[in-house]
């Protein structure tokens, strides 16, 4: 059974709001406006081309921080939980709105400049690596490694 998941204070709603509103603002030209009406521990928003159109992109999932969210893009009719450009799950309202955008406004002609990299690899997809450790990294690994399982 799952635990009682919190509905968004109305503080974190605003707050939500106007992070979205701003961040659209200066960085999506495309849209006119964005729209956020919530329901539960859920924010979705949606926005508004010159034209009047209004297209649903995100879901923002509350769970109990006002500063990281779950993130579900709209596709193919409903919401699908996805991944940021940031390549994590949860992240800012601003996050999802930048990845949002950039696949459904992709082919409209803007992209927010400062995107994080998504390739974050150091080598290219295609070729495997393969790392070979000495005994003289081992004490250092295993240092390394005690500091995560403490």
């Amino acid at each position: 059974m799952m635990g009682h998941v919190p509905a968004i204070p109305e503080s974190t709603r605003d707050s939500i709001t106007w992070r979205l509103i701003l961040h659209a603002e200066k960085n999506w030209p495309q849209l006119d406006k964005v729209q956020v009406t919530c329901r539960g521990s859920f924010a979705y928003a949606a926005g508004v081309l010159p034209g009047g159109e209004t297209i649903p992109l995100l879901r923002l999932r509350y769970g109990g921080s006002a500063h990281s969210f779950g993130f579900a893009i709209y596709t193919a009719g409903r919401y699908q939980d996805a991944l940021l450009l940031t390549g994590l799950p949860t992240g800012t309202p601003q996050e999802a709105l930048d990845t949002a955008c950039t696949v459904h406004l992709a082919g409209i002609g803007h992209e927010p400049e400062n995107c994080p990299p998504t390739n974050l690899r150091s080598y290219p997809l295609s070729r495997q690596r393969r790392v070979t450790l000495t005994a003289s990294f081992l004490p250092v690994v295993r240092t390394r490694l005690s500091l995560f399982t403490a």
